[in-house]
């Protein structure tokens, strides 16, 4: 379960697919919607912690807008919920979680939840849950025949075993205390010791 004040942005050209959306979220989160890019970048700010965004919609398109979260370097996460299929361009696309349309409620939910468990993640950690979510989506894509896997996933696959090495060593290096102290104060865990 999730802390109150969790902020979401739901992005589509669709207004009522975002109001189907907000309705699924609101009980949960704090919900805001935007139905075109240019509305999502104003309403976007430091206080949001997730965004839904469509791929496609008129004017700036959903890559265009998470484009410009990533130069800003806003602190949230993005799932990009959308009709498009993926391909390999999606290697590039700096988003944490794709759905393909249609979703469900629980689909939504659990996705916003496991987004927001991210934010606790140093930035390595954040970025190889986001390549391997990209490495599942293509290769289930490849596997019904949607997607031809080639350089771009090689590159991927050899940024997540980087990244995976990393955090080894990391972890290697951290002793029991470096644990109990890194671990100490994560919410609703209770040590024993405080």
């Amino acid at each position: 379960m999730t802390d109150e004040g969790e902020r979401v942005l739901v992005v589509d050209d669709d207004e009522a697919l975002t109001d189907v959306y907000a309705a699924w979220l609101s009980d949960r989160y704090d919900v805001e919607t935007a139905t075109n890019g240019e509305a999502a970048l104003e309403n976007l700010g430091e206080d949001v912690d997730v965004v839904l965004l469509d791929r496609r919609m008129p004017g700036l398109s959903g890559e265009e807008v998470l484009d410009r979260i990533r130069r800003a370097e806003y602190d949230c996460r993005v799932a990009m919920v959308t009709g498009v299929r993926p391909n390999t361009d999606v290697v590039e696309l700096g988003f944490d979680e794709y759905l393909i349309k249609p979703v469900d409620q629980n689909e939504l939910q659990e996705v916003v939840d496991k987004l927001l468990d991210r934010l606790a993640y140093d930035d390595h950690l954040q970025e190889l849950y986001a390549l391997t979510s990209k490495r599942a989506l293509l290769e289930a894509e490849a596997e019904d025949g949607n997607v031809e896997l080639g350089e771009a996933y090689e590159d991927l696959v050899d940024r997540i075993q980087e990244l995976r090495e990393r955090i080894d060593s990391t972890m290697n290096d951290f002793g029991h205390d470096d644990f109990r102290v890194a671990f100490r104060n994560l919410p609703g865990k209770n040590t024993g010791s405080d």
